[in-house]
């Protein structure tokens, strides 16, 4: 290690004298110094070959990008702020600002012949006021008090001084008050015989109304203000650090400690809409969701309601890197806005759709197209609500075909149901989900008949090898978007008789719909696996998660490890309807409130949406009178097995048979194919349980071992058959 004073002339310089007074040898110290840095061998590590130098591994300087690459690599600034470059925000804003300009100026009309009997009542008091505030500045009182400590002192130059100087000002203004006293009332005398009379009742009223203001009590203002804000604290560093320091991470602390380094801000704390943000580069060790699970506690650190407070990580920068945003108000304390095309305006599902709005009140979209949304929470949190904004959006696209299901039974849907979809079904009962599921099948089918279609096409006219605007419009081609939602989604996928194949085909329905026009909506309330396939949970692209209650449901909503990279949807409370994480709609996830529409709402957007679709010729189905043909479940399903088990074959094993089965008919059973084995048998189990079919073990000799499966008898289905064709010709 040098010597700091190694290179100090002077200090050398010194040293040399010093030895030379002392009748001692002189020694260049930089020589000895060199020489006994060369005798003294580093230390050598473990590792280290013997007879090798340790490695530097420390630069002599410190080395990083040029100022040009860090320029380069900088965030730039929008030169237009968010909220004027966006259509909806911008006429919101401008909307604000008519109706607060409209509510000022009819508060203040109303009361303004109060203000005038008050201003009136106040003018003799304010010209009172005016009088003794006159005369105090004719006599100069203000400098009253410094000659009176002059005098005190004693200090007769200082006082002579003052006197003087007052004696001047007094001279001055008395002349100048004669001269108002004298012109005062002879141009009041000529504009009250010279002047128009609108002219002398203005000039009395600003008269009185000056006089009257002058008059008016300090604590008590003549004009009351039309709208009382709220004030908020600035958010600052120090209140950041403060709020910081009180969650008990000892790391944060060991930082705001003295001697600590510290927190840092890589940007300034700025205002962001109706709120703070402030970039914070928490200590080394300590990731955002560390502060996550302490939100309340930061809460009470910066001293604003729960709702208020929104930390969240930055996708793109180290896992210490968090955005805090702070509001003025509780994100379920602020009033809604509308949505964009409550009143007015088409859709189309291959543009953005508003979805809802941030806790900035900025406006967050989701594209329909080429991708498919999943929303589920707890129960009266908002899910339904929220399924209903996307499925209104595509009623307004004239060219949708919409199959709608809606499994809880309270009709929250029934407007588009009923109104604009092709398809509707309400309840949890076995007949609604057997329509349902046929439903499923019918657009599972038509993924088929839509890649035929797309493949026929030339390139120019399908580029992309996927649904565009221009075939969509198309009707001949039969490639318009359809969109199939099922609302409660859990109690389809659970159902005993069709959860297995309406699960496996909703699967194939979200692989392979994307390109082919074919949108898929699912909602539930109760997301586990059972109640949701994790094939399809793991293969959606737009996920909604409303308030949940633990950590596996939030990743089966929002998908694998978001809960441990701190996106929790458990941070949300009761007070939070309509509040939670969006995922997939942007490069980042959002808070997202979902916008708010009623029923009455919702039935004037619906018939909007019908007439839009009766003027295109585009309605039909149900809400254009006509019924859908429904397929039994089953109604093949004996003959088909007696078809596929050989008369020789008395007991067959469940999953060979459904493996022939769906060779036999691949467009019914295709779905029963893909399962495994296990899923196979169960699922002819079950399919037989409503002849009076049971299953059972059924042993088989391979390769010398007894290998036993779920199987049935061939003579029962035989059975069946003619027991069932006996009632029919009975009947």
């Amino acid at each position: 290690m040098k010597h700091p004073d190694d290179e100090n002339e002077l200090f050398n310089r010194l040293e040399a004298e010093m030895g030379a007074d002392a009748g001692a040898e002189v020694v260049d110290l930089d020589k000895a110094r060199s020489a006994r840095a060369a005798a003294t061998p580093p230390p050598a590590s473990a590792d280290d070959e013997p007879g090798e130098a340790a490695p530097m591994v420390d630069g002599p300087a410190p080395a990083g990008p040029g100022l040009v690459d860090r320029v380069r690599g900088g965030k730039r600034r929008e030169v237009i702020p968010a909220w004027a470059r966006s259509k909806p925000e911008f006429l919101d804003a401008l909307g604000w600002l008519g109706g607060y300009a409209w509510h000022t100026t009819a508060y203040h009309a109303v009361r303004l012949p109060w203000y005038s009997v008050r201003l009136a009542f106040q003018a003799p008091a304010g010209a009172a006021k005016f009088v003794g505030g006159a005369m105090r500045w004719v006599a100069d009182a203000e400098g009253e008090p410094l000659r009176q400590v002059a005098a005190r002192r004693e200090d007769v130059e200082q006082y002579l001084k003052l006197s003087r100087q007052r004696d001047n000002r007094v001279k001055l203004r008395g002349i100048l008050m004669v001269l108002a006293l004298i012109l005062g009332p002879v141009l009041a005398l000529l504009l009250y015989v010279l002047a128009p009379t609108w002219l002398t009742v203005i000039a009395l009223a600003v008269l009185t109304a000056g006089l009257g203001f002058m008059g008016a009590p300090a604590d008590k203002p003549v004009i009351s203000r039309a709208v009382v804000t709220t004030e908020v604290e600035r958010l600052t560093s120090g209140i950041v650090e403060r709020a910081l320091g009180a969650l008990g991470i000892a790391e944060i602390n060991k930082a705001l400690a003295k001697g600590g380094e510290g927190i840092k801000f890589p940007a300034p704390i700025t205002r962001d809409g109706p709120g703070w943000r402030a970039d914070v580069d928490l200590p080394y060790g300590v990731t955002v969701p560390d502060i996550l699970d302490r939100r309340e506690k930061l809460a009470s650190g910066l001293r604003r309601p729960l709702g208020c407070v929104w930390p969240e990580p930055v996708a793109d920068e180290h896992a210490g890197r968090m955005m805090l945003w702070v509001g003025d108000k509780a994100l379920n304390k602020v009033t809604p806005p509308a949505w964009p095309l409550a009143k007015t305006g088409a859709a189309s599902v291959f543009k953005p759709l508003p979805f809802g709005t941030d806790q900035r009140g900025r406006n967050v979209d989701i594209t329909l197209m080429y991708d498919n949304v999943l929303i589920g929470a707890m129960p009266g949190m908002g899910k339904t609500f929220s399924l209903r904004t996307p499925l209104l959006a595509a009623a307004l696209d004239p060219t949708a075909e919409l199959l709608i299901w809606e499994l809880k039974g309270t009709g929250d849907l029934d407007a588009i149901g009923k109104k604009v979809a092709a398809d509707y079904g309400s309840g949890p009962d076995d007949e609604t989900c057997a329509a349902a599921l046929d439903s499923i099948r019918y657009v599972h089918k038509d993924l088929e008949r839509r890649a035929k279609v797309i493949a026929s096409l030339p390139k120019d006219k399908c580029p992309e090898n996927k649904v565009i605007p221009s075939l969509a419009g198309n009707r001949s081609l039969g490639l318009h978007p359809l969109v199939l939602a099922i609302d409660e989604c859990q109690e389809l996928f659970s159902h005993d008789t069709y959860g297995k194949e309406a699960g496996a085909l909703c699967t194939a329905i979200i692989k392979r719909g994307r390109a082919l026009g074919v949108i898929l909506l699912l909602a539930t309330q109760r997301p586990d696996k059972d109640s949701l396939p994790p094939a399809i949970s793991a293969n959606v692209g737009t996920r909604f998660c409303l308030r949940v209650m633990g950590q596996i449901e939030n990743d089966m909503i929002l998908g694998t490890s978001t809960y441990k990279n701190g996106i929790r949807a458990t941070s949300f409370t009761k007070s939070d309807k309509g509040i939670g994480y969006l995922v997939g709609a942007a490069d980042d996830p959002q808070i997202v409130r979902t916008y708010y529409i009623d029923g009455h709402t919702a039935d004037r957007i619906c018939d909007r949406a019908r007439k839009a679709r009766i003027d295109a010729g585009t309605l039909s189905g149900l809400a254009a009178g006509v019924e859908p043909e429904r397929r039994a479940a089953a109604d093949t399903l004996l003959e088909d097995i007696l078809a596929v088990v050989p008369a020789g074959e008395a007991k067959a094993w469940n999953d060979v048979t459904v493996d022939r089965l769906a060779e036999l008919r691949p467009e019914t059973y295709a779905p029963w194919g893909e399962m495994e084995p296990a899923d196979k048998a169960r699922q002819l189990t079950t399919a037989l349980k409503p002849y009076g079919i049971a299953t059972g073990q059924v042993a088989r000799r391979i390769n010398g071992k007894t290998v036993n499966r779920t199987g049935f008898e061939r003579a029962r289905i035989a059975t069946a058959i003619a027991e069932r064709d006996r009632k029919r010709d009975t009947g």
